[in-house]
């Protein structure tokens, strides 16, 4: 934590004199996001309290240019604010039919707040064409990809270096040290799904590498420490055809125990896993994962139909940081509710989308996704499914241009985890400030 605090403190102090330069204000771009987000989440099979919330959210982001010189100096800002307009009563008392904790953090009362909202900065250094930042991150990569799926997007805080000299080849590294969660204006420290602890110290480095116009090749190292080691390795080709375009996509995941995580007494303390193990297993609780999965899609005039395959083996689920409101993971399986990750699990994918601008109504698109997992490693037979219905419109041109919705039903089914519908509607619009 000190180390990112010192590094931004730096570039802050470097601040008056940047903003002399030319470059630093006529490059730099701001904008004002707005979110009007509402969920509706029922539980089918359990007598509990249903989520039903309402909110608008705000997401002010400035991005600066760089001063002029061999080392260039910039700022970032990011801005998130978010407002109640309806939500439950009191999370956790009996007998109440909507329960608060979805969208908007919870106060001593267990009550949604009526406002919640944090900011951040990133201090960023540029050479050549290589960039490092330091503060506020949002990441997007396979071995971490960071969550929007409420009012509020999900954020870390570390630094990342980029390296793009060579043409077609990017490469990654940092590391990452807490998050503020989705639904929270608190930094926490990071953890495994299923921990009672967590950790200060998530490395990461990557390479992606465009080796031709039509194949794309990665591998990214992932440890959060304490709890794992990962390994990742993916190929993305397109293939033109006389008629449409042939994707695939293949990934491939290696994850094994990092420090605490793989002696018992650093179990018993929190760093674990969850899983299954039969009873006595030494090794419960341990990471012992490989996932890999194959999907092909075809699409041609403005029809896209996709499957895929998707396999995971060893004792542990898919191990991702998980701080217990949610988390997106680049996997094929990465639904509206479900993650399809667990320990053995075998999953097909079904999908088919439709971008309606083939019909001359630009900005309308709409998508169907079926997913079906089974061998779910536990003490009886269990499995599960999901369908998930989006159909999302922006607006093209004219007066409105940007302003979109969104709308987003799922349904999972299963007897490893609660049986769930939702409804979720989004309504959004970006303002151009710089």
């Amino acid at each position: 934590m000190e180390r990112t605090r010192s590094s931004l403190a730096i570039l802050v102090a470097l601040l008056p004199a940047a903003v002399t330069h030319a470059a630093f204000i006529e490059d730099s771009t701001a904008s004002l996001g707005l979110r009007n987000f509402y969920i509706n989440q029922d539980t089918r099979n359990q007598r509990s309290a249903s989520v039903e919330e309402w909110g608008q959210g705000f997401t002010f982001a400035y991005r600066s240019g760089f001063t002029e010189g061999t080392v260039g100096v910039g700022l970032d800002a990011l801005g998130l604010y978010g407002i109640r307009l309806d939500s439950g009563g009191r999370a956790g008392k009996n007998g109440i039919s909507r329960s608060p904790g979805s969208v908007f953090p919870l106060d001593r009362d267990n009550r949604a707040v009526d406002e919640f909202g944090h900011f951040g900065l990133t201090g960023k250094l540029r050479i050549s064409k290589s960039q490092a930042q330091f503060g506020t991150l949002l990441p997007k990569m396979p071995v971490l990809v960071h969550n929007d799926g409420r009012l509020l997007p999900q954020t870390f805080e570390g630094g990342q270096i980029t390296i793009e000299e060579i043409d077609g080849l990017r490469l990654l590294g940092g590391m990452l040290e807490h998050s503020v969660e989705r639904a929270s204006t608190d930094k926490q420290g990071l953890k495994l799904a299923g921990s009672g602890a967590d950790s200060n110290s998530f490395r990461f480095a990557g390479a992606d590498y465009q080796l031709t116009r039509n194949l794309l090749v990665q591998y990214y190292y992932a440890n959060l420490e304490d709890f794992y080691k990962q390994h990742f390795l993916g190929l993305g080709h397109d293939l033109k055809l006389a008629a449409g375009t042939l994707k695939t996509d293949l990934r491939y995941f290696d994850s094994g125990d990092d420090g605490a995580n793989g002696n018992s007494a650093g179990r018993v303390q929190g760093y674990a896993s969850n899983g299954y193990w039969r009873t006595g297993d030494a090794s419960r609780g341990q990471v012992d994962n490989r996932l890999w999965s194959i999907r092909l899609g075809y699409s041609v005039q403005g029809h896209n139909l996709a499957a895929g395959y998707q396999r995971v083996s060893g004792n542990s689920d898919f191990p991702r940081l998980n701080q217990g409101q949610g988390e997106s993971v680049y996997l094929i399986t990465d639904a509206q509710l479900g993650k399809f990750a667990n320990a053995g699990e075998k999953t097909w994918v079904g999908e088919y989308a439709y971008d309606f601008a083939s019909l001359g109504v630009p900005g309308l698109k709409a998508s169907l996704k079926y997913f079906s997992g089974d061998d779910i490693r536990a003490a009886d037979s269990r499995r599960e499914w999901e369908r998930d219905i989006r159909l999302d419109y922006q607006v093209a041109s004219g007066p409105l241009k940007g302003l979109g919705f969104s709308w987003r039903n799922a349904t999972l089914r299963g007897n490893d985890s609660a049986d769930r519908d939702e409804h979720r509607l989004i309504l959004s619009y970006s303002i151009p400030l710089l």
